[in-house]
């Protein structure tokens, strides 16, 4: 039986009327005052709109995930899916995992767009664990990074917005979220708090309140993003799916990287190695932007010894390739 609690939500949906590039979500319909959470435990509970995704029906929802020591070896417990009109935490350790992989067509699809801060974990965790490769991410934490460089702000280059942080800043929610440091208490006394069942009111609004403002979020970046920003943020947010993804097939069963144009094989060094000799002898992916993205950025995805090298090898040989 799925349990539906309502909640006050913080901004007014006027908020979210604007209009965005990408993509509008369900109808361009804006979130209501009063949202319900259904947990979920079966798969009928969910909208069929989102376990069978169609290019006539284009969705953008807030997506987390939260769970123990979340990576490939942790345990994913409860999932939750931000849409205009309601949240549905999807429970992972009642529904177990015919119900995670029932949203296995969802997550994979390039017709739904997953707003989420900081993916890397979840999609490591989804993979190992039940074989879903995330796509068609806008990744907050991402995008926040993108905005800010593009408008002159510098960041140190491992200075990440937290989440706390960005609903903090004005121009996105400007809202204090002190719930979130009590939950972080309790997680440290008790690890496997996401565990415990039934979920208690307190699960159940923390788990909510780590989605609900992520469509808010997503419209107000989206009209501030420039189309070179935007390429960029895809191509990172695809990395970032599959950062800490890396198995024996070079990604072969992923999908691909949004198209970079080719300068793949332009000369590096007085010997004329290409990029594509660097990427062979330190098995690692090597991208580079071209007319559809920034020229002077360079991608290396691989394990992290790998990265080195790579990164060594370009930066002590590269010559004139832009």
């Amino acid at each position: 039986m799925v349990q539906s609690h309502g909640f006050l939500l913080l901004f007014s949906p006027d908020s979210l009327s604007s209009p965005f590039r990408p993509r509008k979500a369900g109808g361009g319909k804006p979130l209501d005052h009063e949202v319900p959470i259904h947990v979920v435990t079966e798969p009928s509970q969910l909208p069929a709109e989102f376990l069978n995704p169609s290019a006539a029906k284009q969705l953008i929802i807030g997506f987390d995930c939260e769970g123990v020591d979340l990576c490939r070896h942790g345990t994913l417990c409860v999932m939750q899916l931000a849409f205009p009109d309601a949240i549905y935490l999807v429970d992972a350790i009642k529904g177990g995992e015919s119900l995670i992989r029932a949203c296995k067509p969802a997550l994979e699809s390039s017709h739904i767009t997953k707003v989420i801060h900081d993916c890397k974990r979840d999609s490591e965790a989804l993979y190992f664990q039940f074989g879903i490769k995330l796509h068609n991410v806008v990744d907050t934490q991402i995008a926040y990074s993108q905005i800010e460089e593009q408008e002159g702000r510098t960041r140190l280059p491992d200075d990440y917005i937290s989440f706390v942080g960005l609903l903090a800043d004005p121009r996105y929610c400007g809202i204090s979220y002190l719930e979130k440091e009590e939950v972080r208490v309790l997680l440290r006394q008790d690890p496997m708090f996401w565990t415990y069942r039934p979920l208690s009111e307190m699960m159940i609004h923390a788990a909510a309140d780590d989605v609900r403002f992520l469509l808010c979020i997503y419209y107000k970046m989206m009209e501030k993003l420039n189309q070179r920003s935007l390429w960029y943020l895809a191509v990172r947010g695809v990395l970032y799916c599959r950062c800490f993804c890396i198995n024996e097939n070079d990604y072969a069963d992923w999908p691909h990287i949004p198209p970079i144009p080719g300068k793949m094989g332009r000369v590096i060094g007085r010997r004329g190695a290409s990029i594509l000799s660097v990427k062979e002898s330190c098995k690692a992916e090597i991208f580079i932007g071209g007319a559809k993205g920034p020229t002077d950025k360079v991608f290396i995805v691989g394990p992290v010894k790998q990265v080195r090298k790579a990164e060594a090898m370009l930066r002590g040989k590269m010559l004139d390739i832009f």
